[in-house]
């Protein structure tokens, strides 16, 4: 199979790699218009209802629990979770991640439901990986939407 294939795991890291860093270069230079920061419910739950009450609050740090796309962490709380090339159980396994590890997430989408919940979140690890947010609990604010 040819690297330069679209269905090769190289083609696509690179295109999810493009795309977060379009994301990125995207946020930084467009001004915010509105509060979109409606989250996942916390804790990986799979509510899709507003944080319209601020549940989330401050961050005990002296934020006001506003976050910059990135700079969101959650903890693993599966034995072992696969992190994978899409937001899709049938993609590939790039690594394992354990339980109680820390990892840094960059944004969250829909994709396929794990145990009911539909949340991915997309991993600043430098792989490229997805993670199913049913098994990441958020540690501050739940992930803004990509």
């Amino acid at each position: 199979m040819s690297l330069l294939n679209p269905r090769s795991p190289l083609a696509r890291r690179i295109a999810v790699t493009a795309a977060a860093g379009a994301l990125a270069a995207g946020a930084a230079v467009t001004p915010a218009v509105a509060n979109d920061d409606w989250d996942g419910g916390g804790s990986g739950s799979g509510s899709i209802t507003g944080d319209l009450a601020g549940e989330n609050g401050g961050d005990g740090g002296g934020h006001d629990g506003r976050q910059q796309q990135g700079d969101y962490r959650g903890r693993v709380t599966a034995d072992r979770l696969a992190l994978r090339t899409s937001p899709s159980r049938g993609s590939q396994v790039i690594r394992y991640a354990r339980r109680g590890e820390t990892v840094h997430i960059y944004c969250k989408t829909p994709g396929d439901r794990v145990r009911g919940n539909p949340l991915w979140y997309l991993l600043t690890d430098g792989t490229g990986a997805w993670g199913a947010a049913r098994y990441i609990d958020n540690i501050g604010p739940a992930p803004r939407w990509c």
